[in-house]
């Protein structure tokens, strides 16, 4: 399988991505052409706005279940169609289902093997995992369309097992956790943190190679 053309659409909302930089990075790695849009919700309708509204996660320890959604909560995903800086505390999507959704949104003519699309959002997309019976947020969700979630790059990974004991420690003792958070600053992402965009590289890398091979990771210790 060849890939002709690769569609990135952006989510204005993190700045950080560097989209422009992206497309050059893959240009000049994989030698095809690509082709930045607009975010892809902009053409979404009051129905996609209903169908991700329904996609939310609100019980971690069972697998999907519809949700019912309420009219305020498909008014805030039509309002994030056009402002996606516009969120609430971090909301749990289920991320095949709103993979899904984001295809519909693809046109027939650019939906076929050849044509590749990758597309941010700064929803936490989460899948469930059959082993601990829990859902988990992801950074990717690789398929064709891909979906890359900023947010879910930066709350999906743990952050250093001591982090975590310290912060327990002086959250038991009601006391200031700032100082903790600043002492491991660096360790792990924060929002608007520069190295995104590095990081987003090797996200990208890793949804083409598993479209192309249909293998999630490479074996060599040193890839990105």
């Amino acid at each position: 399988m060849k890939i002709s053309k690769i569609f990135l659409y952006n989510e204005p909302s993190i700045p950080e991505l560097k989209i422009s930089e992206l497309a050059e990075f893959i240009k000049n790695t994989f030698r095809v052409n690509v082709e930045i849009r607009k975010n892809i919700f902009l053409q979404a309708s009051d129905i996609n706005a209903e169908q991700i509204a329904s996609c939310r996660i609100f019980n971690t320890k069972k697998s999907f279940e519809k949700h019912n959604p309420t009219k305020e909560e498909i008014d805030f995903e039509r309002m994030t169609f056009t402002d996606t800086s516009k969120t609430e505390n971090i909301v749990m999507y289920d991320g095949f289902e709103f993979q899904n959704i984001v295809n519909s949104l693809i046109s027939n003519e650019e939906s076929n093997l050849e044509q590749f699309h990758i597309v941010f959002t700064n929803k936490l997309t989460c899948t469930y995992d059959n082993n601990d019976y829990r859902y988990h947020g992801r950074a990717i969700i690789c398929s064709n369309p891909t979906i890359i979630s900023t947010t879910g790059i930066i709350e999906a990974p743990a952050k250093p097992r001591q982090y975590y004991l310290e912060l327990m420690t002086k959250m038991t003792q009601g006391l200031n956790v700032d100082s903790i958070k600043k002492k491991y600053q660096g360790t792990y992402l924060e929002y608007h943190d520069e190295r995104l965009s590095k990081i987003v590289e090797g996200y990208v890398m890793q949804a083409i190679f598993y479209y192309l091979t249909g293998e999630p990771f490479c074996e060599l210790l040193e890839c990105r």
